[in-house]
């Protein structure tokens, strides 16, 4: 895994959807299921993932489930740049 991918999804979402910085969130935090990202925030991080990583993420994967945290995250996006 690229060392820096779990700071830039934290950045990512820290930046697209806290409201204020005196949320405090971790690689573990949950995104969807705590609220933070709704689904059509999913959408746009999906999208953001894709594009910075150059790969293609099939709906069918792009779960709930496989999005609620950034470590989460950071394993889907290993799993299609084939690491």
């Amino acid at each position: 895994m690229d060392p820096n991918m779990k700071d830039i999804v934290l950045k990512y979402v820290i930046d697209e959807y806290l409201e204020d910085d005196s949320e405090t969130i971790t690689y573990d935090t949950p995104l969807i299921s705590g609220g933070i990202v709704d689904s059509f925030s999913m959408v746009s991080l999906k999208r953001f993932l894709e594009n910075k990583y150059n790969i293609s993420i099939p709906d069918a994967d792009a779960s709930p489930e496989a999005f609620d945290t950034v470590n989460k995250i950071c394993t889907l996006v290993d799993r299609f740049l084939g690491k």
